[in-house]
């Protein structure tokens, strides 16, 4: 068993699902997830970074469940998360990290982040009520962004999208407070991690990553722990009278347009 220590919140008991949980910010919020004391499931296409991922979850002694599936496609979210929900013994907190960065203009950016970024939180919501109503603990965490609070001339559909999830968190909210469950968004700012869309476009656009990087206040770009300790707050009783909100993680990057 590890020492749990290093984490100030108590998810002994909880059962957690993070879509999208194999890489970056989501890798970062199902591990600390099971630093913390949770069983935790997670979902995305790589097999590779996935049962890595599933490996560092088991480290910290706690029921780790993967399973390898396309979250653009509706029915293998339900094969998900069912077989999650019978692995963990059902299901507390919902966390929908999936994206499919949508930057183009054309049809499939919109259609990538319309089915994955929206409709795989929708869908995967939809089938995990039925185990949330029963839990104690409900709640449901969704991944938007700052692009969804301001125009962006480049990356429309990717902004869009995640204003359309900002919004669908509040009316999810309002639908589901009558079971006890909240329903919250974290829109976090630009996040850098090893291979993640701001490592590449440090090597591949720098003049727009040191432009973006003059615009962030704190002087770096944030790191996936940083919106993960938010996603543990927003999960916990601490957070207990907070739903239908966006919290923005981004190191004051919105204060300077």
């Amino acid at each position: 068993m590890s020492d749990r220590s290093s984490t100030p919140f108590n998810f002994h008991g909880y059962r957690v699902l993070v879509a999208g949980g194999s890489r970056g910010i989501g890798r970062s919020i199902a591990l600390s997830f099971a630093e913390a004391g949770a069983a935790v499931s997670i979902c995305a296409r790589g097999a590779t970074a996935l049962e890595e991922t599933r490996q560092a979850i088991e480290a910290h002694g706690v029921i780790a469940h993967a399973k390898v599936g396309d979250l653009a496609d509706g029915t293998a979210i339900d094969a998900w998360i069912a077989e999650a929900a019978s692995a963990l013994g059902g299901i507390d907190v919902l966390v929908n990290n999936a994206s499919g960065y949508g930057f183009g203009e054309g049809d499939e950016s919109w259609l990538a982040g319309f089915n994955v970024d929206l409709m795989a939180a929708v869908r995967a919501s939809r089938a995990a009520l039925p185990y949330l109503k029963a839990s104690d603990h409900g709640c449901i965490l969704h991944t938007s962004s700052i692009a969804a609070f301001r125009p962006r001339p480049n990356g429309a559909a990717y902004a869009a999208v995640k204003a359309a999830l900002s919004q669908y968190t509040m009316s999810q909210a309002a639908a589901l407070a009558a079971d006890r469950i909240r329903v919250n968004a974290i829109a976090p700012g630009s996040i850098a991690f090893a291979d993640g869309l701001w490592d590449r476009r440090r090597v591949e656009q720098p003049e727009l990553y040191h432009a973006t990087l003059a615009k962030i206040p704190f002087g770096r770009f944030g790191k996936p722990e940083e919106i993960a300790h938010a996603a543990l707050f927003l999960a916990s009783p601490w957070a207990g009278w907070i739903t239908g909100q966006t919290l923005v993680v981004d190191g004051g990057q919105m204060l300077s347009g």
